[in-house]
């Protein structure tokens, strides 16, 4: 900590002092860390296998039911009784993943039909498929982040090269990039993706690169005053007298006092990729059927009340998730925030 910046560290002590804030991003981390062991976590293949003194891994390779003994080229299923003889009968071992269903398993020996309610077995319950939700929650928690972490990753560095280029230049750059994006951001996100999502059938890459087309633009504006506000500060006139390119002034010296207020928005425009991400499954348009997602768990929800332990695990889920993230945001915001540092310091 002692080779940051005095600045910097203020920062780190006020959103460390947030106590809300600090637990929040604590448990945030680790429950996305978690999220990223899931097929360590929740599978219906095994973690490690023994046979024949030889060891093998197959959650992370495929092998055909042949290498265990068996009859067939195709990947073995290693919850095919038959399979598991073979393995025992050569004093063979296996260790299992905590919940031995993956988020496509589908339990077919359930005490009661589908949706089956909370058990030893399934913690959580099965939904109308017979598939775990538990291990469900796990993978669609993990697929929310990530699409919701491209998706800031994205929206930032697009929105701050445009507001950085018109606060910059000005001019009819200024102006031209100002009727555009009023004409851009009026059009109806959401009814765009749902028409283009019956077009061309919708996946991970293609819902994050038409989210991106939109969501650029909440940083735009602030990042463009501060750079309308920097460029005839006397340190600027004096690189440009020096001779210094724009693009190493704009990147030296005028993006880190631009930066303060794209890190105070950058929390929000992730709650708002994950809220976005969860309607768009919930209404059918969002990711290809039976991917592991909270909007579909919702939407299994509503469709199935007589299974009410559906809804109270998505909305709990979900609840958490996004209060945990608002705290976060909150605390970065004031981190970045002078008169809350100077309240504190006082």
């Amino acid at each position: 900590m002692n080779q940051l910046s005095p600045i910097t560290q203020r920062r780190l002590a006020s959103f460390i002092a947030s106590k809300r804030s600090f637990y929040s991003f604590i448990l945030f981390t680790g429950l996305f860390i978690f999220s990223l062991l899931a097929e360590f976590i929740a599978n219906d293949k095994p973690v490690l296998i023994q046979y024949k003194g030889d060891y093998y891994s197959p959650v992370l390779t495929v092998y055909p039911e042949t290498t265990f003994g068996g009859d067939f080229a195709t990947e073995a299923d290693y919850t095919d009784p038959y399979l598991l003889e073979l393995i025992e009968a050569e004093s063979g071992w296996m260790i299992w993943p905590m919940i031995r269903y993956s988020y496509d398993t589908i339990n077919y020996e359930l005490e009661q039909p589908a949706p089956s309610p909370p058990t030893g077995e399934n913690l959580l319950g099965t939904d109308d498929q017979g598939r775990d939700v538990l291990a469900r929650v796990i993978y669609g928690f993990r697929i929310s982040m990530l699409f919701a972490i491209a998706l800031t990753i994205g929206s930032t560095i697009v929105g701050v090269a445009v507001g950085a280029m018109q606060g910059f230049f000005g001019g009819k750059i200024d102006l031209l990039g100002q009727r555009f994006i009023e004409i851009w951001s009026g059009l109806p996100t959401l009814f765009i993706l749902i028409i283009l999502s019956s077009v061309i059938e919708p996946g991970f890459w293609w819902l994050l690169g038409i989210m991106l087309l939109f969501s650029w633009m909440a940083l735009v504006d602030v990042v463009r005053a501060e750079f309308l506000r920097c460029r005839n500060l006397e340190y600027v006139t004096a690189a440009k007298a020096l001779g210094v390119p724009d693009r190493l002034i704009m990147w030296r010296h005028m993006l880190p006092n631009a930066m303060v207020a794209t890190m105070t928005f950058m929390p929000f425009i992730f709650t708002g990729g994950v809220t976005t991400l969860t309607a768009l499954d919930f209404l059918g348009f969002g990711l290809p059927p039976g991917s592991p997602s909270l909007g579909e768990l919702v939407a299994q929800g509503k469709a199935n009340l007589h299974a009410p332990w559906l809804g109270m695990t998505a909305f709990v889920v979900l609840s958490v998730m996004l209060t945990l993230l608002v705290f976060i945001g909150e605390g970065i915001r004031d981190a970045f925030d002078p008169r809350h540092i100077s309240e504190q310091q006082g």
